[in-house]
């Protein structure tokens, strides 16, 4: 049995009504010997329902979740509920707070760290948290994300596949009620660099239906994205009944279904140098496809090398920085699937 977690709230999660506060994380260190860190959190708790925990700001990064969070944060009493949600909107704030993917005081990955340690590092109690205290109480997660500073998406749905007929279902009414432009399906339990230490994979473990995405990058806001994600949360609070479902005026979204599994959609520099891309967000790629050239900067007078995409599809994601090294991530594309 793990632990009880070192964080504590400074607001109730089963009282009835709207509460606002921080979670508190204990730091000791040479300017602050009885310190702690604050992080930001949220509750609105009427009657019987589900409970849904909607987080952003995982990566410090990564600013559409974050900011559609507090619209929402600010507006909970408006909101005609039927169970309770849990909004974190930068659960990673030491990193969100320095606009960094990792956090400053441990430079770890929050989500290459579940189901974290009680007795770590901060970021490890995060994600200790995280795995015993938020998601245990959790029917429904939603972990919006961007691509950071180093990558930019097209707005898009990431959903996992499951074999499971029921789970499979039930992510499928949550796609239907998402209603994003795309979706991009990915392993159950791992992140697209194989990683079994994240978020989905501990919701799972918890019983959790687990959706995540991602909507922009490029350490900015895109707008759209943060559009897609505050109408597709609203849909799924209305599909699974926590808000009042609405009586539909206008023909469901139609849904673009993306794999991204195969490692042929991804191109990775293989040398050091700088990026020029050969391709744009948005476009259709066949197979074979130029991702871009990489220049020696020490000998420019040389051809640069080419990197391929081995298969075809949508241009998903692509990187933000020219500057790159061996293993960097260039771009990815989604080929059409069926759900």
């Amino acid at each position: 049995m793990s632990r009880k977690s070192l964080i504590s709230s400074s607001i109730p999660f089963d009282d009835e009504g709207v509460h606002r506060g921080y979670l508190r994380m204990p730091h000791s260190v040479h300017d602050s010997a009885y310190g702690h860190i604050p992080i930001p959190v949220a509750v609105a708790k009427r009657g019987s329902g589900p409970t849904v925990l909607l987080t952003g700001g995982v990566h410090g990064d990564e600013y559409e979740g974050p900011l559609f969070l507090y619209d929402l944060m600010r507006r909970l009493e408006e909101l005609d509920l039927s169970g309770r949600i849990i909004i974190v909107p930068s659960v990673n704030h030491p990193a969100y707070l320095s606009a960094t993917r990792v956090s400053p005081l441990d430079q770890i990955n929050l989500n290459r760290s579940f189901p974290g340690s009680r007795d770590g590092s901060p970021t490890q109690v995060i994600a200790h948290y995280v795995s015993t205290v938020l998601l245990a109480m959790a029917d429904y997660a939603i972990d919006m994300h961007a691509g950071g500073s180093s990558l930019q998406y097209l707005p898009t749905l990431f959903a996992p596949r499951w074999a499971d007929p029921q789970k499979k279902a039930v992510i499928a009414s949550l796609v239907e009620a998402f209603a994003p432009p795309r979706v991009a399906y990915f392993d159950s339990l791992t992140a697209l660099d194989g990683e079994d230490r994240v978020f989905g994979n501990v919701a799972d473990q918890n019983g959790c239906h687990f959706l995540t995405g991602e909507f922009g990058g490029g350490s900015t806001v895109n707008l759209d994205g943060k559009l897609v994600a505050e109408h597709g949360v609203l849909g799924v609070l209305r599909h699974i009944g926590v808000l009042p479902r609405e009586t539909a005026t206008t023909p469901p979204a139609k849904v673009r279904h993306l794999d991204i599994a195969s490692p042929g959609l991804f191109a990775f520099s293989p040398v050091a140098g700088i990026f020029e891309p050969a391709f744009r967000l948005g476009d259709e790629l066949q197979a074979g496809a130029l991702a871009g050239l990489i220049h020696d900067p020490s000998t420019p007078w040389n051809e640069p090398l080419k990197v391929h995409f081995k298969e075809g599809g949508l241009a998903l994601c692509i990187r933000t920085f020219a500057k790159v090294k061996p293993g960097d991530c260039l771009g990815h594309l989604g080929r059409d699937t069926t759900p």
